[in-house]
């Protein structure tokens, strides 16, 4: 079975070697790097198998992303919790949303009207939600979302698009990326908030599509991922108009 692996981080900022991977399944840590060759050099290592390679990677790479913990301990945060985030950052939110569909959203009268073919005329942007959002951007705030979409679109990818009219209204700013091309980078299918580039919100989710819990991410080398994953995705992304006018076109 192909291994699920995760680049935690490289020591080089020109061609990621050497790095250090870690399997999401089993926990182990693959690093990669230059090759120690040198026969004097290799005839000094102890516990050197056939089979083997050794390596040779910088300190700063194990120290600054190596895991931690031997068993990693998620730190599991409550709804109250992640709702505060939402006011007490002080620069940017930024959310990136891969799920096929959130079985939240399939419980709202405006997703009723969205499969039974009506208009959706009325997106309660003078809900609280919508009122929240403005004042935090009036204060000089920035919120961003980039939503992943099939193809062909599922249905609730079709519902969201449409429903960024709605989080637009109230300043949002909403971009879309075809999976295809997210698969072309490599990027992990999590959905996940990330305030002021220092701490990540990961929401979990069952196979239900329903949101169970949100984990707390603060750990520097970790926010980073997050972060390198967030710049890939708004390189390839556009304004969710511009996504919806190019599949209209393609749809006709």
């Amino acid at each position: 079975m192909t291994r699920r692996l995760r680049c935690n981080g490289t020591g080089s900022g020109v061609n990621g070697c050497p790095s250090i991977h870690e399997d999401l399944d089993t926990g182990e840590v693959i690093v990669h790097g230059p090759a120690l060759t040198d026969p004097d050099d290799i005839a000094q290592l102890r516990h050197l198998n056939e089979g083997e390679v050794p390596i040779v990677v910088p300190r700063e790479l194990l120290v600054d992303f190596g895991p931690k913990e031997v068993v990693r301990v998620p730190n599991i945060i409550g709804l109250d919790e992640f709702d505060r985030l939402f006011t007490q950052f002080e620069h940017t939110a930024w959310r990136l949303e891969t799920r096929r569909r959130y079985a939240s959203d399939e419980l709202t009268d405006t997703y009723a009207q969205f499969i039974q073919g009506e208009p959706v005329n009325w997106w309660g942007v003078d809900a609280e939600w919508c009122a929240e959002r403005r004042e935090q951007i009036a204060l000089g705030k920035r919120f961003e979302r980039v939503r992943m979409v099939d193809n062909p679109p599922t249905a609730g990818q079709l519902y969201l698009l449409d429903n960024a009219r709605r989080n637009s209204a109230v300043g949002e700013k909403i971009l879309s990326l075809w999976r295809k091309e997210a698969d072309g980078l490599g990027l992990r299918t999590e959905d996940f908030w990330i305030f002021d580039s220092r701490l990540v919100a990961l929401l979990n989710f069952d196979d239900a599509d329903n949101l169970v819990s949100v984990e707390l991410i603060t750990e520097p080398a970790a926010v980073l991922r997050y972060a390198m994953v967030r710049d890939a995705v708004l390189h390839h992304a556009i304004p969710y108009e511009e996504f919806a006018a190019r599949l209209t076109a393609k749809e006709d």
